[in-house]
Protein backbone atom coordinates (compact mmCIF):
# COMPACT_ATOMS: atom_id res chain seq x y z
CA UNK A 1 0.00 0.00 0.00
CA UNK A 2 1.25 3.46 -0.89
CA UNK A 3 2.18 5.76 2.00
CA UNK A 4 0.13 8.91 2.50
CA UNK A 5 1.88 12.01 1.22
CA UNK A 6 3.13 14.41 3.86
CA UNK A 7 1.03 17.34 2.64
CA UNK A 8 -2.18 15.34 3.08
CA UNK A 9 -1.14 14.25 6.58
CA UNK A 10 -0.22 17.81 7.52
CA UNK A 11 -3.63 18.97 6.31
CA UNK A 12 -5.35 16.27 8.41
CA UNK A 13 -3.37 17.17 11.53
CA UNK A 14 -4.06 20.89 10.96
CA UNK A 15 -7.78 20.15 10.58
CA UNK A 16 -7.82 18.25 13.87
CA UNK A 17 -5.99 20.89 15.88
CA UNK A 18 -8.21 23.62 14.40
CA UNK A 19 -11.27 22.14 16.11
CA UNK A 20 -12.21 24.18 19.16
CA UNK A 21 -14.94 22.23 20.94
CA UNK A 22 -15.85 18.65 21.69
CA UNK A 23 -18.94 19.09 19.49
CA UNK A 24 -16.82 20.25 16.55
CA UNK A 25 -14.46 17.33 17.11
CA UNK A 26 -17.35 14.86 17.24
CA UNK A 27 -18.85 16.28 14.04
CA UNK A 28 -15.51 16.10 12.22
CA UNK A 29 -14.81 12.52 13.25
CA UNK A 30 -18.40 11.49 12.49
CA UNK A 31 -17.89 12.86 8.98
CA UNK A 32 -14.39 11.55 8.33
CA UNK A 33 -14.56 8.12 9.99
CA UNK A 34 -16.92 5.20 10.09
CA UNK A 35 -18.54 4.30 13.40
CA UNK A 36 -16.23 1.28 13.60
CA UNK A 37 -13.13 3.43 13.04
CA UNK A 38 -14.15 5.86 15.78
CA UNK A 39 -14.86 2.96 18.14
CA UNK A 40 -11.47 1.42 17.34
CA UNK A 41 -9.68 4.70 18.05
CA UNK A 42 -11.55 5.18 21.33
CA UNK A 43 -10.81 1.58 22.31
CA UNK A 44 -7.08 2.02 21.65
CA UNK A 45 -7.00 5.15 23.79
CA UNK A 46 -8.79 3.32 26.62
CA UNK A 47 -6.32 0.43 26.27
CA UNK A 48 -3.44 2.91 26.59
CA UNK A 49 -4.97 4.44 29.73
CA UNK A 50 -5.37 1.01 31.31
CA UNK A 51 -1.85 -0.09 30.35
CA UNK A 52 -0.42 3.06 31.92
CA UNK A 53 -2.40 2.22 35.05
CA UNK A 54 -0.62 -1.14 35.13
CA UNK A 55 -3.62 -3.30 34.25
CA UNK A 56 -3.03 -6.78 32.83
CA UNK A 57 -3.87 -7.78 29.27
CA UNK A 58 -6.62 -10.05 30.65
CA UNK A 59 -8.20 -7.23 32.65
CA UNK A 60 -7.96 -4.87 29.67
CA UNK A 61 -9.54 -7.45 27.37
CA UNK A 62 -12.41 -7.98 29.82
CA UNK A 63 -13.01 -4.25 30.27
CA UNK A 64 -12.63 -3.09 26.65
CA UNK A 65 -13.10 -6.17 24.49
CA UNK A 66 -9.81 -5.35 22.76
CA UNK A 67 -7.93 -8.29 21.31
CA UNK A 68 -4.52 -9.20 22.68
CA UNK A 69 -3.08 -8.11 19.31
CA UNK A 70 -4.53 -4.62 19.78
CA UNK A 71 -3.37 -4.46 23.39
CA UNK A 72 0.11 -5.56 22.33
CA UNK A 73 0.25 -2.97 19.55
CA UNK A 74 -0.78 -0.18 21.91
CA UNK A 75 1.77 -1.40 24.45
CA UNK A 76 4.51 -1.25 21.82
CA UNK A 77 3.47 2.30 20.95
CA UNK A 78 3.61 3.28 24.61
CA UNK A 79 7.06 1.75 25.02
CA UNK A 80 8.69 2.52 21.67
CA UNK A 81 6.46 5.07 19.92
CA UNK A 82 6.55 8.83 19.61
CA UNK A 83 4.85 9.56 22.94
CA UNK A 84 1.52 10.60 21.46
CA UNK A 85 -0.60 8.45 23.74
CA UNK A 86 1.21 9.65 26.85
CA UNK A 87 0.93 13.31 25.86
CA UNK A 88 -2.79 13.03 25.12
CA UNK A 89 -3.56 11.04 28.27
CA UNK A 90 -1.61 13.44 30.48
CA UNK A 91 -3.55 16.38 29.02
CA UNK A 92 -6.89 14.60 29.41
CA UNK A 93 -6.12 13.84 33.06
CA UNK A 94 -4.95 17.41 33.67
CA UNK A 95 -8.17 18.79 32.16
CA UNK A 96 -10.26 16.37 34.24
CA UNK A 97 -8.46 17.44 37.41
CA UNK A 98 -8.89 21.14 36.62
CA UNK A 99 -12.59 20.57 35.95
CA UNK A 100 -13.23 19.06 39.39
Amino acid sequence: MQRMDKKALKKLYSAIISLETEAECAAFFDDICTVQEIEALAQRLEVAVLLLEGKSYIDINKKTGASTATICRVSKCLNYGEGGYKTAIERIKKAENEGK
